[in-house]
Parts: C-alpha cells; sequence; structure tokens
C-alpha cells in the first residue's frame, strides 16, 4: 500500500500548505501567509526559502537529494494532525516541488498557492509576449534534452541551474547549428532587489558568468541557423572503403521515408550513419535508432554524430532484429545492411511498423530482391542508376555508381 492509498482523517484545516514565492522573500508575502507559516508544526523549503524565516520555532526541513524522506514526514504530519508548510519558487506545479508531491500524497491533501513562474515574470521583464513560448528546465536534466526542444522553438525560456548555466546551455547550442549572433536574455533574481536583465547574444553568453537564480530566454527563429541543410556531401562523413550511402541515393531514399517531426526512425545496418545522420539532423526532435553489426563503422558512425553535432540518434553495436525489440514501434525504417536475416528483419518490421509507416530497403543482389518480394508483394521497386561526370583530360565522362535496387513499401 502506498502513502496515498493509506487511510487517515482529512480535515481541510490541517491540509499542507504549498506557498510560491518570488525572489522577492517573506516581504512579497501577504500578512495572512506569514501568520499561517509562523503558526504551522513544519517547515519545508529549499535553504533560501528557509532563509527568509530564520525565527521560525518549529521544525525546518531543506529540500535536497532527501525528497523521499520529506514526503514521509510530510505524509506523517497529515497523520498526526500537525500543520506543515512547503515553501517552493513561483508555481510549484511548474518545474516544481507540487508533482513531485503529488506523486506521494493525495491531492487533496494539498492546498497549492502559486506565485507568478518565474517565466512569466521573465517574459514581464522583457516586454515580451509569451505565449507562443517553449517552457524548459534544466535542471537534473541532459542538456541535449534543452538543445533539441529550443532549436525548433520560435522562443524558448529556460530554468537553468548550477551545473547547466546559461553559458553551458549557449555552448551547446552554438555547438549545434545556432548563430552566434542568435538574440537571448538572462533574467537575473526576478522579483527580487537585485534583479537584473542582461540581453546579449549566444557567442557572448557562452562566455560569461551569471547569478545562480535566473531564466534563459533563448530567439532562435531570429538569426539564421547554420549549417542545418538536407544532402550532405559523402566526403564530411568519416567511411572505410567507400562503403557509404551515396548522396543521391540517400536523398531519394530520405525522400521516400517522409519523416515527420516527432517520428520514430530506425536505420538497420546503418554502415556510417549517413542516412540516420541525415535524417536526425534534419528532424531534430525525431527519435533515431541505428544498429551496426561491423565495429569498426560503429566507430565511424561515433565519429559522425560528433562531427555533425547530433544528439537525436542512439547507435547499438549488434544484429538486427535482435537489437530491435528494446526499440520503440518506428514510423520509417530504412534498411540498408541485413547481415543475412533479411528475412526476419522484414518480417519484424511489417510486424511492429506503426499503419501509414514506411520502408526504404536499399539491395545489391537480385536474390535478395526476390526474398523481399515474395515477402512484400505489393512493395515498389525502383533501380538507381547514377552516373557522376568526371574529367577525362580537357573532357568529361560518366563514372557509374553502382546501381541500387530501391523497396518501397507502406504499412
Amino acid at each position: 500500500m502506498t502513502q496515498s492509498e493509506e487511510p487517515f482523517e482529512l480535515r481541510k484545516s490541517n491540509r499542507i500548505l504549498v506557498i510560491g514565492m518570488s525572489a522577492g522573500g517573506a516581504e512579497s508575502l501577504p500578512q495572512v501567509l506569514l501568520t499561517r507559516i509562523h503558526d504551522s508544526d513544519l517547515l519545508v523549503g529549499g535553504r533560501r526559502h528557509l532563509s527568509y524565516f530564520d525565527d521560525f520555532s518549529g521544525q525546518r526541513m531543506a529540500i535536497g537529494a532527501n525528497i523521499a524522506q520529506i514526503s514521509q514526514r510530510l505524509f506523517k504530519a497529515l497523520q498526526m494532525g500537525e500543520k506543515a508548510v512547503v515553501l517552493a519558487s513561483g508555481d510549484p506545479l511548474c518545474y516544481g516541488i507540487g508533482s513531485t508531491l503529488l506523486r506521494t500524497l493525495p491531492a487533496e491533501a494539498l492546498e497549492i498557492l502559486p506565485a507568478p513562474t518565474a517565466f512569466q515574470l521573465a517574459f514581464s521583464s522583457l516586454h515580451e509576449p509569451w505565449h507562443d513560448a517553449a517552457f524548459l528546465s534544466a535542471h537534473a536534466r541532459p542538456v541535449t534534452e534543452v538543445v533539441q526542444q529550443v532549436r525548433l522553438a520560435s522562443k524558448a525560456a529556460i530554468l537553468t541551474d548550477p551545473t547547466q548555466t546559461p553559458a553551458v546551455i549557449a555552448q551547446a547550442l552554438l555547438d549545434n547549428g545556432l548563430a552566434g549572433s542568435t538574440p537571448c536574455a538572462i533574467c537575473e533574481n526576478l522579483g527580487g532587489k537585485q534583479e537584473r536583465i542582461v540581453r546579449t547574444t549566444l557567442e557572448a553568453a557562452a562566455k560569461e558568468v551569471f547569478a545562480d537564480l535566473n531564466v534563459f530566454v533563448v530567439w532562435p527563429e531570429r538569426a539564421k541557423r547554420s549549417g542545418i541543410t538536407l544532402g550532405l556531401p559523402d566526403e564530411v562523413f568519416e567511411t572505410s572503403r567507400g562503403q557509404i550511402t551515396k548522396r543521391e541515393i540517400r536523398l531519394l531514399a530520405i525522400a521516400e521515408l517522409a519523416v515527420q517531426p516527432g517520428h520514430v526512425v530506425w536505420d538497420i545496418g546503418a554502415g556510417s550513419g549517413s542516412v540516420g545522420i541525415e535524417i536526425a539532423r534534419s528532424w531534430p526532435t525525431a527519435r533515431v535508432y541505428a544498429v551496426e553489426k561491423r565495429a569498426e563503422f560503429v566507430a565511424h558512425i561515433q565519429t559522425n554524430l560528433q562531427r555533425h553535432h547530433i544528439l537525436n540518434l542512439q547507435v547499438i553495436h549488434g544484429s538486427a532484429p535482435e537489437t530491435c525489440a528494446q526499440w520503440p514501434a518506428p514510423n520509417a525504417v530504412f534498411v540498408g545492411g541485413s547481415g543475412g536475416h533479411l528475412g526476419t528483419i522484414i518480417e519484424v518490421i511489417r510486424q511492429r511498423l506503426e499503419v501509414g509507416g514506411k520502408l526504404v530497403c536499399n539491395l545489391a543482389t537480385l536474390e535478395n530482391l526476390a526474398r523481399v518480394r515474395k515477402l512484400l508483394p505489393d512493395a515498389q521497386v525502383n533501380q538507381i542508376q547514377i552516373n557522376r561526370g568526371v574529367p577525362i583530360g580537357e573532357m568529361m565522362r560518366l563514372q557509374p555508381l553502382n546501381p541500387v535496387l530501391m523497396v518501397k513499401w507502406a504499412k
């Protein structure tokens, strides 16, 4: 039985009071709330919040890595009829302690009184409409998650922490294609006496230090994004023995896959990773899963991921279809190599591909084409033959690439 399932008599008078606060501290609260705080038996909050009430005579608990202990103590207060108050920043239900408490305590046991969120205060200070902004938090989260969402936003507001600072996030955004001239603002100590608004650029923000308590606002659409184009030259990918899905074939395959934002994409037999990487770069919210059985080429994929700053592609050293069992169902699948398991790979794709999803399978032999046609009799087949012009003295001749049999199937 969980805490929220254990019986106790809940009276409105002993509900846990969760108060949102601004950087203005105790002075920003009305007298009625100050009275309830001082009359309580237990006061919970961050160290900054507790510092506003040094004269509190009851039990004090600072929020840290002890959230389980705090939840237990709050539940005990409910059972014993003690008065408990939790202090939080802004709106406790916006990236705050409120959602954590709701996972362990009955909703009816909480009385939540929000203050304006840090996001609201930031945009108010900037005199900027905020209904179309993306609201993000970097608190104890990988910066890669934040970067992916910022890249798609017209404007984004980010709650930072002492590790994921504005400088760290700004540098990550620069590393992932946003221009150094992208405008941004750091809004420090909002609502407090030391409030400060710094308007700058990503390039400058990456080199500066700001107050720990801040909101980082970025306007990606107001500066040109650098380097996000589909159809990278073959030469920008590390590979061995020229084994790569050539640019012309790659573009055709990606067009047939019809990837959309948020799609799940499988890249089976990824080789050097060129197809999956192109997709991941062009659709930052897509989730791309790649498998390659040759260690040499897995190393190439890792190098290419770093070279092109790819955050949303996960590569596994292994064989399909076994590795695909743990992946989410795909909206699009590219098969560049099968390692001798083409039949079983196709069968797994038939079962797990989402309705409306697309499969593109590049083949080199007629025998493999016959196997796929037997399993997917309604698939479309094209032979792709690319010839590239190369100089011969002062003239030009056409040099053929290996022909590709492209199989296309929609579920």
